[in-house]
């Protein structure tokens, strides 16, 4: 996404903020945030947070008030979340919506809480596969650039799905199942004891 397309989304997400929340409600900005802005972004994609106004909690009062103050606009606002998160899905490229209060850490970042939602069209799970789990794991950027390589080059749309190509390579490796005869050998001498 070039800059041009980049500060035309940002338009039109702070056009669909206010028009989609009543003027009273306590939203104090928007941002939008592409592929390399933060490192949960992956390519293709883009962060859509909606920054709102702690309404008097401070720095000092915690995250505990600060979240509380979420909550409460969560609750006050839910059909609004929805709408905007339905005008989200109508663009061509998968958008994160996140919600968080005002609050900086001394890094620039947005201290939490915060509260992030997904869909659109990278949400569309693989057809012909079983269910699901979800598995969190920490990489580094050496391990993001390669799953973000996977993406551009159009192995990959997500980096969910870089890391299941790259799983089922391994499974590929007579090597596997070398290990899979090996753990199923420990397998019983274990249930032996």
């Amino acid at each position: 996404m070039d800059q041009a397309e980049l500060d035309e989304l940002r338009k039109q997400f702070a056009k669909a903020v206010r028009t989609t929340f009543p003027a009273d409600a306590p939203i104090e900005r928007t941002e939008v945030l592409a592929y390399g802005d933060d490192p949960e972004i992956e390519p293709g994609q883009f962060l859509a947070r909606v920054i709102v106004d702690a309404q008097g909690a401070t720095d000092e009062d915690g995250k505990e008030e600060r979240g509380r103050k979420l909550e409460a606009f969560h609750d006050a606002h839910r059909d609004k979340i929805r709408e905007l998160r339905s005008h989200l899905d109508r663009l061509p490229m998968y958008a994160i919506l996140e919600f968080c209060v005002t609050g900086e850490d001394p890094q620039g970042g947005h201290r939490g809480p915060r509260m992030r939602l997904g869909g659109g069209p990278g949400r569309i799970m693989p057809s012909g596969e079983g269910p699901m789990t979800p598995v969190m794991a920490r990489l580094g950027p050496e391990d993001l650039q390669t799953l973000d390589m996977l993406i551009t080059v159009g192995i990959a749309t997500s980096r969910a799905e870089a890391v299941r190509w790259a799983l089922a390579r391994i499974r590929e490796r007579p090597a596997y199942e070398q290990l899979r005869a090996h753990t199923r050998q420990i397998e019983e001498l274990k249930s032996q004891f």
